[in-house]
């Protein structure tokens, strides 16, 4: 595999990497708002781009934003598909129970990741194979006992 592939973009501002090698680039705002304690808003990034088949972009939070002001995106991540040319637009959802978090024009809000992916052809089975894990899931790599769903794990 090459360590880059292009991918062509129409954008306001141009998603950027901080530090060479990095996997996400940053997207920016291209609008000003207000995020009320528990709001939801989606904001627009004016970027669209045209991913080359075999790869998928995700849209994640910034995790400075995370931390600082509980800011992070809904549908997290958010798949933009090879075939899709329309803006790619982030719901940001602030989490912070007093502060309301304002987003100014040029603000970074999220991040891109662009990643090759396998074609997957799903075959059914009556059975699947075992496995050393097998039908273990929450709580079975040695997490302390917790609930979840009404359930002891």
């Amino acid at each position: 595999m090459s360590d880059s592939v292009d991918v062509l973009i129409v954008a306001a501002t141009t998603p950027m990497v901080a530090h060479p090698g990095d996997a996400g680039a940053d997207l920016s705002s291209t609008m000003d708002c207000v995020i009320l304690p528990g709001e939801r808003k989606t904001v627009s990034t004016g970027v669209s781009i045209a991913l080359p088949r075999g790869y998928v972009a995700f849209i994640v939070p910034r995790s400075g934003l995370a931390a600082r002001h509980g800011i992070t995106i809904v549908n997290s991540p958010g798949t933009v598909d090879a075939g899709y040319r329309g803006e790619i637009l982030v719901t940001l959802l602030n989490t912070d129970a007093k502060e309301p978090f304002s987003v100014a024009v040029g603000d970074r809000i999220a991040q891109m990741v662009v990643l090759a992916f396998a074609a997957v052809n799903f075959v059914p089975v009556e059975r699947l194979p075992e496995s050393e894990r097998g039908i273990n899931g929450f709580g079975s790599t040695g997490l302390n006992t917790h609930t979840i769903r009404n359930k002891e794990v």
